[in-house]
């Protein structure tokens, strides 16, 4: 993990790279509920960080209720009800669960709305971002998002890897609420090489449709995966 700007709030900080990462984990199932987290000491070597950053991370996974801290005995999981994180609505795992997602933008541009998108936001224009994602540094996707212009523009020099958390503190709006649609297509003709497959392969894909505080969705985006570097998972609570 590589330590975020402190002069962009929307990049994520380290201590919370660090909670997501162990956030999700737990989610997967890899940590129960009532398991003991390995000592302080131990996970600040595994993330390659100070025991104080750590500690840090550990503070904001009991201020979500997912871990309890016994004076004298550890950090226990415990999985109440749990509030909605940074990564809540990625829902792309590792095949063994968790990961840490990451992202690297290829091209944004400003464009009038393609005939094949369907209805979203209020304007004839919208943002379109690719980028590449990762999971704990493993190329697992590409996505391809459109964020209707009259909700704002997206600035890749203050984007960070979280996109709703941009939206949320640069935009002034977040995400609720999508609609995903799961199903099989081919890589798109924009494929670049670092993602290690050609054009055409057929891969998983997501349609998602994103809803803010409106009636109307504000953007939409498609995700190609690949099914065998990464699964797709919903949980219901």
């Amino acid at each position: 993990m590589s330590p975020a700007n402190p002069a962009d709030s929307t990049l994520i900080p380290l201590y919370l790279q660090i909670s997501e990462s162990i956030s999700r984990d737990i989610a997967a199932g890899r940590h129960a509920d009532g398991d003991r987290l390995p000592p302080e000491r131990e996970l600040a070597r595994q993330f390659r960080t100070t025991v104080r950053t750590l500690r840090k991370a550990l503070s904001e996974l009991q201020s979500q209720g997912l871990v309890e801290s016994v004076q004298g005995s550890g950090n226990y999981v415990r999985l109440g009800e749990q509030s909605r994180s940074i990564y809540s609505m990625f829902r792309l795992e590792l095949p063994e669960g968790g990961g840490l997602p990451t992202a690297q933008v290829l091209q944004i541009k400003e464009l009038k709305k393609p005939p094949y998108l369907p209805d979203f936001g209020t304007s004839d224009h919208a943002t379109r971002l690719r980028r590449l994602r990762c999971l704990d540094q493993v190329a697992i996707a590409l996505e391809e998002i459109w964020l209707d212009k009259d909700s704002g523009q997206i600035d890749a020099g203050k984007l960070g890897d979280s996109l709703y958390r941009y939206y949320q503190l640069r935009l002034g709006f977040w995400i609720h609420r999508v609609e995903d649609r799961v199903s099989i297509e081919p890589l798109p003709d924009w494929t670049p090489d670092s993602f290690g497959s050609e054009v055409g392969e057929v891969f998983g894909y997501v349609e998602r449709l994103s809803w803010a505080q409106g009636k109307l969705p504000v953007e939409y985006s498609r995700t190609w995966f690949n099914p065998v570097k990464a699964r797709y998972v919903q949980r219901l609570k």
